[in-house]
């Protein structure tokens, strides 16, 4: 038989992948590394006064301690998730998970606020290889496309969630213990994400992912933190030259890394996608979502607790509708979705 006859006939149905078994028990175990990653974005919150009580740190240390571990994340999730690509998005998460559970005993020991400032961004670094990871492996895991659409939104109210019942979690350990409880409670997680995520998650990789670009993680990391590092100074301090050199390295850096991505053969991130107004739109939703979302938990914890006087539980609980509603508005995102695919 010729090479040319040797495909399916003419009009043959195109052949069904199988389910892979267990892929639903595999997606509680990723939903779960996410979940806990976006409560320690949250659970801090609760935490604060009673940090600040025995850290003793300055307003600016302060905002540092509760903000690094995101911009950490949001400066690397780009850079990590082409890291994936090339080493392997198995091995990325549970080398990942090993160093949140680390870092977390230093987070939670922490001595200083410098130290914490310090454990917050280490903190990040491994938060920021989990959370690419997750959703490349979904996407690997799950062919059939409803199943996949479904996956995804179950992983996205997850990560809502997880930012709203931080405070819940964190009330709940601060009732009981100090609070460096509320970072040890991730040891546990990660010992179960990474005992079962061996067995059950499959090894993914870019076939041909080609290098990775050490000079675009600097510059996303640069500019993300040159100009965080000036709005703060900025609004503690005023405005002196040294803040407006951080904010114009910052700035330069960033219009320097899409330049770069616009050049590269095998960029970091493909800035062509934003030419989508589909995709560009889900990320400025998103983008509005999560600051909305974290400046309320952070100051609505401050405001209950320390004007409301009311305990870190009962103010925890106070914050449980959110919860609730990002739960249920990713999954109804999810069905949305599915029945009205966005084109452009």
């Amino acid at each position: 038989m010729s090479a040319r006859t040797a495909g399916p006939a003419p009009g043959a149905p195109t052949p069904v992948e199988t389910p892979r078994p267990g892929r639903w028990l595999a997606l509680g175990v990723l939903v779960l590394a996410v979940l806990l990653v976006a409560v320690d974005a949250t659970v801090l919150g609760l935490a604060t006064p009673f940090l600040s009580e025995d850290l003793k740190p300055s307003g600016t240390q302060l905002l540092w301690i509760g903000d690094v571990y995101s911009f950490v994340i949001a400066g690397l999730l780009v850079s990590m998730g082409s890291l994936g690509d090339r080493v392997g998005r198995k091995k990325l998460l549970l080398t990942g998970a090993v160093a949140f559970g680390a870092v977390s005993v230093l987070n939670a020991y922490a001595s200083s606020p410098e130290m914490m400032i310090a454990a917050r961004a280490l903190l990040g670094v491994a938060g920021a290889t989990l959370m690419p990871s997750t959703l490349a492996l979904i996407r690997n895991i799950f062919h059939d496309p409803k199943e996949r659409s479904l996956a995804i939104g179950i992983w996205g109210a997850m990560a809502s969630a997880g930012a709203a019942v931080g405070p819940v979690v964190g009330g709940f350990l601060l009732e009981n213990f100090w609070w460096g409880s509320v970072f040890l409670i991730n040891l546990p997680v990660m010992a179960v994400l990474v005992l079962v995520g061996a067995k059950l998650l499959p090894e993914s990789k870019d076939p041909a992912p080609g290098p990775w670009d050490l000079p675009s993680v600097l510059l996303s990391m640069a500019g993300i933190v040159g100009l965080v590092y000036a709005i703060k100074e900025g609004a503690t301090n005023g405005f002196a030259w040294p803040v407006a050199l951080a904010a114009c390295v910052g700035a330069v850096a960033l219009v320097w890394f899409v330049r770069r991505q616009l050049t590269l053969p095998s960029p970091l991130l493909n800035m062509r996608l934003f030419h989508h107004r589909g995709f560009s739109g889900a990320v400025l939703a998103d983008l509005l979502t999560v600051l909305g979302l974290s400046g309320m938990v952070f100051f609505l914890s401050q405001f209950l607790q320390l004007v409301q006087d009311r305990s870190p539980l009962e103010a925890g609980l106070a914050e449980l509708p959110a919860a609730i509603g990002a739960v249920t508005a990713g999954l109804l995102a999810g069905q949305a979705a599915r029945r009205w695919s966005v084109r452009s």
